[in-house]
């Protein structure tokens, strides 16, 4: 019973730490770039790089996650825990077993992508390093740290974002494009919208801590303004990436049609939105103090839309074949 104990203590401490409830901001792009080289890049569909791809990227962010409450406890920004992280602050995770962890998340997440260069391409190792400067750079004690100079919305848009689906793509076709970059945008948009959630309720926090995010330079009232610009933007870029390439840029591959079922996710932007606007005096009373992860589920549910979308369109054009 002592050994059960243990072994369940142990993994209540990791998944607090790691905050479950943003993994999808992670393997969403993954998962899209992976699926759109299946439809468009002409791959074939290799089951073990793309699990693989997924386990890399999981890897790297649970580290990233323990990492930035390391530093951000170690700055005194980190005083009292949230319901979706905190594990150092909660007391039931050391600083020290914080730094193991997040070294041998680490290492092993930058082993199984050194595997994945091996299988595919130095290309991929260029992308891996940039996505790993960047998550190294984005919360620590140097002036260079990306999170505490209101650099962060720009490093979760390129680390979960555009290089995930580009890193995907390649590991599946052995070539880049400007298509999962471009395609991916809106999905990494609303990544931003978590992360500006999350420093928007943090800023009485950071600005006593001194720490910049783009949540502290705007205040509050700007603030709201950007999360409504981050939650109603992927909409507007998918209608654009639709319609823009077939009236104007026919030479550009435009967005497929079947990409509108996203929109069935814009009342779930909408109930976001009215979080948001009470958040002085809100519904239920953790609405805003928990507005991040519900923002996670806004970027979840668009994520697999947008990749129903794909399959949708892969059925569509194999459909005449079958019929002839």
């Amino acid at each position: 019973m002592n050994y059960l104990s243990k072994i369940s203590t142990f993994f209540v401490r990791g998944w607090i730490s790691i905050r479950p409830f943003s993994l999808p901001a992670s393997i969403m792009p993954v998962i899209f770039g992976t699926v759109l080289a299946w439809v468009y890049g002409g791959a074939s569909m290799h089951l073990l790089h793309a699990g693989l791809a997924i386990i890399a990227m999981t890897l790297l962010h649970w580290g990233s996650n323990i990492m930035n409450d390391i530093y951000d406890y170690k700055l005194g920004l980190d005083k009292h825990p949230t319901p979706v992280s905190g594990g150092i602050v909660r007391g039931i995770i050391t600083l020290k077993q914080a730094k193991r962890a997040w070294i041998s998340l680490y290492v092993s997440g930058t082993a199984v992508g050194l595997f994945l260069v091996w299988k595919t391409g130095i290309e991929l190792l260029v992308i891996g390093m940039v996505g790993i400067t960047v998550g190294l750079l984005y919360s620590n004690h140097s002036k260079l740290s990306l999170k505490y100079n209101a650099m962060g919305d720009l490093a979760v848009f390129l680390n979960f974002g555009i290089l995930g689906a580009l890193g995907a793509w390649f590991v599946q076709t052995g070539s880049l494009s400007w298509i999962p970059v471009i395609w991916s945008i809106p999905m990494s948009v609303l990544v931003i919208a978590i992360l500006h959630a999350n420093n928007w309720r943090d800023i009485p926090d950071d600005t006593r801590g001194n720490i910049i995010t783009m949540a502290s330079l705007l205040g509050d009232k700007r603030s709201l303004r950007y999360y409504g610009f981050l939650i109603y933007t992927p909409f507007i870029m998918v209608l654009a990436l639709i319609l823009v390439p077939h009236f104007f840029f026919p030479q550009f591959p435009a967005l497929p049609f079947t990409f509108i079922i996203t929109m069935l996710a814009l009342p779930h932007a909408y109930q976001l939105w009215k979080k948001a606007l009470s958040r002085s005096k809100p519904v239920l009373p953790m609405d805003f103090v928990t507005l991040d992860g519900a923002t996670g589920k806004l970027n979840l549910t668009f994520g697999l839309l947008s990749i129903a979308a794909l399959i949708i369109e892969r059925g569509l054009h194999l459909y005449p074949l079958i019929l002839g």
